[in-house]
Parts: C-alpha cells; sequence; structure tokens
C-alpha cells in the first residue's frame, strides 16, 4: 500500500525556510515564513498569555476531555471578540478548532456536508492552503480578480464581476481584513457592495478573519466582518487566535456558522459537532481557554489590547519607513501602497525571477509571488531591503 504513494510538492514557504538557515551570510533577512516577529527576530510569548497560563497552571484541576464543540465560554469569548453585538448569539453555531486552519477545513466539510454542488469562489491570490484544501477535500474551486499587480491595489470592479458569474448556493471566500498575501483590502463601501450582491444572487458568505487586531485596530479589523454577518441569512466565519493572541503552536481556532433563523441553530450545532468527531474528536484546549481566560478578564484583556496596539503601531511604522526608503531612493512614489496596505504582509507585485535575484545578490528571502512579511523587518535591514527591490529593478 504504502508503495503507492507519490511524492508530494514541498511548501515553497518551508523549502525557503531551509534555504534561510542554510544560507552562511551574516546580512541576510527573512521575509518568508507567515509569524510575528519583533525587532530582535523573536516571536514573544504575550505579557497576558504569560499570566493567563500562570493562573491555569495554579487552578486547573483536570485535563478531561471538554465537549465535541470545546468549551462553550471560549465560542461565547470569541463571539463577542469578533462579531460584538452584530448577530444575536441564539443565531450562531460555534466548534473550536485546532487553529484557524482547522476551521477553515471544518467550514470547506460544512459546505460540502450541506451542498455538495457549491463551488467556492477565492481571491486571486488568496492563502495557498485555501486552495490546497478546497481541492483535497473535492470542491470545485473558482478564483475571482482581486489584486492588481500595477496599482497593488483590490481590482474591484473586476473582483465583482467575476463574483457575478457565481450561482445560488455558491460560496464566497472573504478575507476578514489584512488579506493575505497581498496587504491590499477592501474599504467598508466596497464590503457593502459584495454584500449587496451576495444577498441578490443568493450565495453565502464565508470570512476567513486570521489577523484582527493587526491592521487599524480590534474593533475597526472586524468592522467588515460585523458587516457581512449581519446582512446575510447564512454565513461562515472561520477565526485564528494565532497571530493576535501569539499561540501560533497552540493551535486555537474556532469556526462559526450563522443562520438567520434561530431554529437552524441547534441542527448546525450538531452538524459542526458531528465534523469534529469525524476529523479529531474533541479540540485542543489549552490555547482556547488561555485565551478565554485573557478576554474575560478586564485586567488581562486591556493588558493583551494594549501589547497587540504595540504590535501593530509598530508594524505600521515600519511600512511607512520601507516606502519613505523606497520613495528617496527611487525618486517616486511608485511603492507608497506598502504604507497603505495593512496586517503582516504586502505583495510588491514583481516578478519570482526578481524575487530570485534578490536572493541571490542581497540575502533577502520572500515568497516567490513576491509576498513579504513586514514584521520581519526591523528599523536596521528596512535600508537593506529598499536597496535590493531598488538594485534588483522592480
Amino acid at each position: 500500500m504504502l508503495g503507492n504513494l507519490k511524492s508530494q510538492p514541498a511548501d515553497k514557504i518551508l523549502a525557503l525556510m531551509t534555504k534561510f538557515k542554510e544560507d552562511p551570510r551574516d546580512q541576510k533577512v527573512d521575509l518568508g515564513v507567515g509569524v510575528y516577529k519583533n525587532a530582535e527576530g523573536v516571536t514573544p510569548v504575550m505579557r497576558a498569555v504569560k499570566e493567563a497560563e500562570r493562573r491555569l497552571v495554579a487552578e486547573q484541576t483536570s485535563k478531561s476531555y471538554v465537549g465535541l464543540a470545546g468549551d462553550p465560554a471560549f465560542a461565547d469569548a470569541m463571539i463577542d471578540l469578533v462579531l460584538g453585538d452584530s448577530v444575536a448569539r441564539e443565531n450562531i453555531a460555534a466548534a473550536a478548532t485546532p487553529g484557524g486552519t482547522g476551521a477553515v477545513r471544518q467550514a470547506f466539510e460544512l459546505v460540502k456536508l450541506a451542498n455538495p454542488n457549491a463551488r467556492v469562489f477565492v481571491s486571486n491570490p488568496t492563502w495557498p492552503n485555501h486552495v490546497s484544501i478546497l481541492k483535497y477535500v473535492g470542491i470545485e474551486t473558482v478564483a475571482y480578480r482581486y489584486f492588481d499587480t500595477e496599482t497593488r491595489a483590490v481590482d474591484f470592479e473586476g473582483m465583482l464581476a467575476d463574483l457575478a458569474q457565481a450561482n445560488a448556493g455558491d460560496v464566497v471566500l472573504l478575507h476578514g481584513c489584512c488579506h493575505n498575501p497581498t496587504g491590499a483590502n477592501l474599504n467598508i463601501t466596497q464590503f457593502q457592495a459584495v454584500v449587496d450582491l451576495i444577498n441578490e444572487k443568493g450565495l453565502i458568505a464565508m470570512i476567513d478573519i486570521a489577523y484582527q487586531g493587526f491592521g487599524n485596530g480590534l474593533d475597526e479589523d472586524a468592522a467588515a466582518t460585523r458587516l457581512v454577518a449581519s446582512s446575510i441569512k447564512e454565513g461562515l466565519i472561520a477565526a485564528s487566535c494565532s497571530k493576535n493572541f501569539g499561540v501560533y503552536r497552540e493551535r486555537t481556532g474556532i469556526l462559526m456558522a450563522i443562520s438567520d433563523d434561530a431554529a437552524q441553530t441547534p441542527i448546525v450545532q450538531q452538524n459542526l459537532n458531528f465534523l469534529n468527531r469525524q476529523n479529531y474528536s474533541f479540540p485542543p484546549d489549552h490555547g482556547a481557554r488561555v485565551v478565554t481566560t485573557i478576554l474575560t478578564d478586564p485586567e488581562l484583556r486591556a493588558d493583551w489590547a494594549a501589547e497587540l496596539e504595540e504590535i501593530r503601531l509598530g508594524m505600521l511604522e515600519l511600512r511607512q519607513q520601507l516606502a519613505d526608503e523606497l520613495q528617496k531612493l527611487s525618486g517616486s512614489d511608485r511603492f507608497g501602497f506598502i504604507a497603505e496596505h495593512r496586517g503582516m504582509f504586502s505583495q510588491i507585485g514583481t516578478t519570482p525571477e526578481l524575487v530570485e535575484k534578490m536572493r541571490v545578490d542581497a540575502g533577502i528571502y520572500m515568497v516567490g509571488d513576491s509576498r513579504m512579511n513586514i514584521a520581519g523587518l526591523n528599523k536596521q535591514t528596512v535600508p537593506v531591503l529598499a536597496k535590493a527591490i531598488i538594485d534588483a529593478g522592480v
């Protein structure tokens, strides 16, 4: 049996990490991997997370299983964080998952269970794992125009034109904020236009929100998701705690399913529980309990929000510094989009050949589609990157 297996293509980002580690140069910059790093190149444990863990170690009396959908208190806390009061709690079914990736996977499984003929429309480009998982579970994927490589902004007219081709029951996958990999985002007026199209054509909205608090602020980054959730009949939301709580390895995520008919919620909840049981039975609890402890304690929540804001503002400063440095070196404003993008990533819109040239000539490591992790920079490496971009002829 095992002899029938075929080699799988290497993950491009993990392969890039290996190349970076093997590069003997002292001056090299890792902009590939999608984790937050501080100025020292460390992914820190947040203060509130440390304190919440200390309390759990001191107070927790059992490591027995929680429910199939995880701790209900975690669901309540995350629904409040992501949706606020935009949707009545009785209209939301929710299940904890192993990270945001688990939430995305379970969302796709739910789509297939509910409507095997549904297609999922994804932005071009999108997070590569969206497409990979859809292919694996056997759901037809349709790309819609999103990123304009000339302006490095959203091709909104193209996006609407492509979504207009969707059929009733098809799913539209949207990024709630901080689009990965481009950094280019819809404004709230554009989100409203997308919602109008979704309702007009009888589509299902699905939102992947993995970077809440990394863009314009916690509530600001949730505004589009809340708008969509409060305006549709049915929808799915996959949320991750990996980035904004820094609990990457704890695998902490949640899937929310919204219906405008509260009578449907128990049935939807049963199906979320069923899917969890078929996949991994009980979701991880440690990270979820840490997050719940933080969000339900006013002092811890305030400290967490303050540290998250420091992280957000630090990335914005790096964006502005890089845009200014490129303006100085190029004598033009053509890189101003970097300061306008939000989140950890920006796609600079160049070719894989020039990306490779920057790696070879200057030790700049970014993904071949020119996605770079802004959090991989610091004040000293920004000028190095800017010079490499200009020297490569981007």
